[in-house]
Formats: C-alpha cells, sequence, structure tokens
C-alpha cells in the first residue's frame, strides 16, 4: 500500500511539471515589464488597457513597429491564414493557452493517473478577459475544440473570443451569438486522438510563438500576439498620434490641400503650427 501511494504522488509531481508551470517558473519566464499577476503567475495586463485596445481606432499595422524596434518579429499571423467567425468584431484579450498534441497510448495511460483530461479541463479554468489560444496542430477531422454550447460557456465566461489552431463545429449557432473567432477549419466530429498535454505554456501557432498573458488582438488583417511589457507603450504611442490622425483627415475634408502637402508632415510652417496645437488641445482634454 504504501509503494501505491508513493508512486501515486510520485505521478502528481511529475503530472504538475509535465502539464503547467508553476507560478514561479511563469513569472520569472514573463519576468520584463511591471503588471499585476494571476495567482498561477500569468500576467494581468490590466483591463483599462485591454478596453482602450477595444475601443480605440487602433488596428495591427499601428502597433507592428513598436514590436520590430523590441525584436519581436514573429508575432503576427495574417487572416488569410484562418477562417473568421464575426470578423466585425475585435478579439481583445489575455492569453490563456493550451496544447493538444496527438494522441499516443503510453502517454495517455499515464496522463489518465490524473484523472480524464479533456477541452473542458482548460474551458473551466478560464476568467473574465482571457482568450483561449489552443494548440490543436490544425487538426481537422475530431479536431473540434468546441461546438456551439461550449462555446457560448467560452463567450459568456470571458468576453473575449477564441484562437484555435484546429476546428470548430455548429459556425451558425456560433456567430448568431456575436463571439468572434480564428479557427482553421470547421468539421461535424467531436474531440478525438488528441490529448490534453499542457495549460499556460508556450504554444507555436501557426509561425507565432504565444506565451500565456501576452495580449491577443484579433481584426479583420489578422492576429497579433502582443508581450505584455510592450502594451501600455503601445497604448500612449498610439493615442498621441491619434489627434494627429484626426487632425489630417479634418484637413482632407476641407478638400483644399493635396496629400502630399498635408501627410506625413505639412509643407506650410502655419500647418504645421495648427497641427501642433490641435494635438497639444486634445492631450489637454485627456
Amino acid at each position: 500500500m504504501t509503494k501505491i501511494l508513493l508512486l501515486a504522488l510520485m505521478a502528481q509531481v511529475t503530472w504538475a511539471q509535465l502539464w503547467k508551470w508553476t507560478p514561479e517558473e511563469l513569472t520569472q519566464a514573463t519576468a520584463k515589464g511591471t503588471y499585476e499577476r494571476f495567482p498561477d503567475g500569468r500576467p494581468k495586463v490590466s483591463d483599462a488597457l485591454l478596453e482602450k485596445l477595444r475601443t480605440m481606432d487602433i488596428a495591427i499595422p499601428d502597433m507592428t513597429g513598436a514590436l520590430r524596434a523590441a525584436k519581436y518579429e514573429n508575432q503576427f499571423e495574417g487572416a488569410e491564414k484562418w477562417r473568421v467567425l464575426n470578423p466585425q468584431k475585435k478579439i481583445v484579450g489575455r492569453a490563456f493557452t493550451v496544447q493538444f498534441m496527438p494522441e499516443r497510448p503510453d502517454l495517455a495511460e499515464f496522463l489518465k493517473l490524473r484523472g480524464p483530461m479533456r477541452n473542458q479541463t482548460a474551458i473551466d479554468m478560464l476568467q473574465p478577459g482571457d482568450v483561449a489560444v489552443v494548440d490543436l496542430y490544425g487538426k481537422h477531422d475530431r479536431g473540434t475544440f468546441v461546438g456551439d454550447k461550449l462555446a457560448y460557456y467560452v463567450w459568456k465566461t470571458t468576453g473575449t473570443g477564441m484562437v484555435i489552431d484546429g476546428s470548430m463545429f455548429y459556425l451558425n449557432n456560433i456567430e448568431k451569438s456575436g463571439m468572434p473567432a480564428f479557427y482553421r477549419n470547421s468539421h461535424p466530429s467531436s474531440l478525438g486522438g488528441a490529448m490534453l498535454t499542457a495549460i499556460n505554456i508556450p504554444v507555436q501557432i501557426g509561425e507565432v510563438t504565444v506565451m500565456p498573458g501576452d495580449v491577443v488582438f484579433g481584426d479583420r488583417e489578422g492576429l497579433l500576439f502582443v508581450p505584455p511589457q510592450l502594451v501600455d507603450g503601445i497604448v500612449s504611442s498610439f493615442e498621441s498620434t491619434q489627434s494627429r490622425f484626426e487632425w489630417i483627415k479634418k484637413k482632407f475634408d476641407e478638400r483644399k490641400y493635396k496629400s502630399s502637402e498635408i501627410y506625413g508632415r505639412p509643407r506650410d510652417p502655419e500647418l504645421v503650427k495648427e497641427m501642433e496645437a490641435y494635438i497639444k488641445s486634445k492631450q489637454t482634454q485627456k
């Protein structure tokens, strides 16, 4: 009996190392920048910053320069590689990463030592503001992470959407709920032939490495996974340039100037003064 108990305890320790980083490991792996954290160590970019990303007119091209400057060259997945549900809506939230692997009998037997692990194991851990980022390695047949019922649960729990490198089904019903999603395929089958192997570890989505707590930004142009430490700077920078964009459009509305006279920088010094005064007035209002 003692030997059996010891083996069970060893299995628990090994399992914890296999499927989930400790809070200390996750904190160390995402140590850049200052922000709150979830109890599991995942970075928690503030709700206020996420709300700004949702409501501002910011788009993916407005953010990629800051990522490249910080040497994050491969954080973008173009929409042409995905099917997009409710593309008129943005997806903005904190990455909650889920990893599946093709089923292998010996590993599957070991994983069962901790009880059945399936898609709902991860789904039931989601919190408001999370985006489920699911590495199902592009699986089509039996690669369906959710149908309409579980998708509805995810939507009502998170208020964000999903990114599934795999399949979904009952798309008409999911679309009616209003939830946006990026997914690879649809297939009328239940999830099978895949093992849930990890939660909130780095995962590969297309050509991007996604870390737990990355800010997921999805729109018609595609997906961007933003390291948490860069979000505040991106938002602040866009707020300061948004006023400039507004002024440029106002001048275009007047129909007095050629585009090159206004954009990228006005030729006339008086127009420069006018633009700077407009930007300053907007900053004062904030």
